[in-house]
């Protein structure tokens, strides 16, 4: 039985604004949900009933009094628990900022609320946004919606698992080698990580400081068409951020993918593909040849030297923006964070500088290569079923479980180092009745391109209309 919980986030937001639902009864119904399925997936880390509430019946008075509405007017949402709302507690997901309340808005934040969008919750994540897996010791693990028994995906478990158990209309995440993709993928969502410096970090929980990316996880690619739209674009707070202008890229899901060439990568990607990881992404693929698309084989250049420098430039970043706490409260990370932080601390300084200089040369020539013959390169998210909880518990697993859990994020790490645009959908589920992620990803700032073809995909398929069994 589906209800105004299963709409997506333009539906939603388009009916507040037409006066078929009411910003309250969306909340309700995500709160609902929230009581039915939070016990068997554990997505959440805190919720705000009252606040959420109280900013639902704002939403609802100012379409009643005739007021200009934004394009996200009424529409709740939770968040993965690092971005922070000033007077709103955010842990983190960790044990040492468990009780951290900051005293500024995320800007990312501040852009969606003044596009009508409210917040009632923080997501549960990977501790410090360290693992693909959606284990977490201090709030206990985030559970598939599919099946509770297998990962989620990770670092932003919960945003993934909230906006497929219907718990919240969209959800925002963060991305240093996957996170958002992943758990898109893992959970039969739509995420995507846009380009380097494309969207602000100010005021959300740094990682690395060369592979942070913010973006946002919905059910289609239009909702996430919507929602870049709104956090896009440059930022004072951030001077990093890019001063490119942001197009609307709504507008440009026409669903045309008539002449867009497709490029697979003829190694590497698919190499230790699981069968029905492989079949899924091959009737992808010809789904959008179905439709118009031309599909190349290519060669992707530099690979074995864009993985090296990835893992150099993320460990020693990561561990250099933990070393105070690392000194003083070891003790605080759980034994999987804190074993990987100290590798961190192993790496030459030359090393990274090597990483970090190697950077621009390698994104040029491959941009030179790869999207002078394509627009879009296409490969599945995750290479292989999904694994159990159990199977990537690294503080009580077998020896070797390591090369599982790095299988994870193997094939979206190498968009991380380019900082390229991309984005992951639903394309079938596995023999475990577990979600199959298909990735898009495109030259710098082309994120149209990525959703477009995202959306073409899903105007032709229903995979990210299906809902989790614990809904019914």
């Amino acid at each position: 039985m589906t209800g105004p919980a299963d709409l997506t986030l333009v539906e939603a937001a388009d009916a507040v604004l037409k006066r078929k639902l009411s910003s309250l009864e969306l909340l309700d119904a995500c709160f609902a949900n929230i009581e039915r399925a939070n016990q068997n997936v554990n997505a959440t880390i805190w919720l705000d009933y009252e606040a959420g509430r109280k900013s639902a019946r704002k939403a609802d008075q100012a379409v009643k009094k005739g007021a200009k509405l934004g394009r996200l007017h009424g529409v709740p949402m939770a968040h993965k628990d690092m971005f922070y709302r000033k007077g709103k507690p955010c842990t983190c997901g960790s044990r040492i900022r468990k009780d951290f309340v900051p005293e500024l808005t995320a800007t990312v934040l501040a852009r969606m609320d003044a596009a009508g969008a409210y917040s009632f919750g923080g997501l549960n994540m990977a501790e410090f946004a360290l693992n693909t897996t959606g284990h977490n010791r201090e709030f206990g693990d985030c559970h598939n919606p599919w099946n509770s028994l297998y990962i989620p995906g990770g670092s932003s478990s919960g945003s993934g698992a909230a906006v497929a158990a219907r718990m919240t209309y969209a959800a925002l995440g963060s991305d240093t080698g996957g996170s958002i993709r992943l758990p898109a993928a893992a959970c039969g969502v739509t995420g995507i990580k846009p380009t380097q410096t494309r969207v602000s970090r100010a005021g959300v929980m740094p990682l690395s400081f060369s592979g942070d990316n913010v973006g946002p996880l919905a059910r289609t690619a239009r909702d996430c068409a919507r929602i870049l739209s709104v956090i896009a674009g440059h930022d004072r707070l951030d001077p990093t951020t890019s001063t490119e202008k942001v197009p609307d890229y709504e507008a440009a899901l026409d669903g045309e993918v008539g002449g867009l060439k497709i490029g697979v990568p003829t190694k590497y990607f698919l190499d230790n593909a699981d069968r029905p990881v492989a079949l899924a992404f091959e009737e992808a693929i010809r789904v959008l040849g179905k439709r118009g698309a031309t599909v190349k084989c290519i060669a992707l250049p530099q690979l074995d030297a864009i993985l090296a420098y990835s893992g150099i430039m993320s460990r020693v970043e990561v561990a250099a923006i933990h070393a105070q706490w690392m000194r003083n409260r070891p003790q605080d990370y759980a034994p999987h964070i804190s074993s990987w932080l100290y590798t961190g601390y192993a790496v030459p300084a030359s090393y990274h500088v090597e990483a970090l200089s190697r950077r621009g040369p390698i994104l040029t020539e491959f941009a030179k290569e790869v999207f002078s013959l394509v627009d879009v390169v296409a490969t599945p998210t995750i290479p292989t079923c999904l694994p159990t909880l159990t199977e990537t518990d690294v503080d009580i697993g077998p020896p070797g479980i390591e090369g599982k859990v790095l299988t994870i994020h193997a094939n979206t790490a190498v968009f991380n180092y380019l900082g390229l645009p991309s984005a992951s959908v639903n394309c079938g589920f596995d023999p475990n009745g577990l979600p199959i992620g298909l990735s898009f990803t495109a030259r710098p700032f082309a994120e149209a391109s990525v959703l477009k073809v995202a959306d073409a995909y899903q105007r032709e398929t229903d995979w990210h209309t299906r809902r989790p069994s614990l809904l019914a």
